[in-house]
């Protein structure tokens, strides 16, 4: 099993950022690269939860999101194709004074299988730098989406 820590800081509020992990339309796959369309599918979505199906390159995973707290998003693994057990991603969400966010990220990958175990070893080694690559692009992705509703709102 492997855990994987990554943090960022953003100008993007909690509630942006929050808006944007919950959001599971057409487009997601611009903001999360790990997420293709072709995969993402919604079995249901509450004002505080949802299950949905995501993945991309052979590897898909249903996940239960839990954001009742909204500074704290509780993604559980209920199936996949590679991870199970305790498999998931914890995103906390921390407002700083100065306006930003810190934005803390625990990822765990447990394999079920010889393909999962071989992914999550290799995710907790050489991959965290993939991951934290791919981190920093989905919060700068937020925040030029977050910037252009701006302007948008400001015409």
């Amino acid at each position: 099993m492997s855990t994987i820590h990554l943090h960022q800081t953003t100008t993007a509020t909690p509630q942006q950022f929050l808006d944007a992990l919950t959001d599971f339309g057409p487009e997601r796959s611009t903001l999360f690269g790990n997420s293709a369309d072709d995969y993402l599918q919604v079995y249901d979505r509450g004002p505080t939860e949802a299950d949905v199906t995501e993945g991309s390159g052979g590897v898909w995973e249903r996940l239960h999101y839990d954001w009742s707290d909204p500074r704290r998003v509780v993604m559980t693994t209920t199936d996949s194709n590679v991870f199970g057990g305790h498999s998931g991603h914890t995103y906390t969400l921390t407002p700083m004074p100065d306006g930003t966010t810190d934005i803390d990220a625990v990822v765990v990958r447990e394999g079920k299988n010889l393909k999962g175990r071989v992914l999550g070893a290799v995710l907790g080694t050489v991959g965290k730098r993939v991951l934290a690559k791919a981190f920093a692009k989905t919060v700068t992705a937020i925040e030029a989406r977050n910037a252009s509703d701006q302007t948008a709102h400001q015409r």
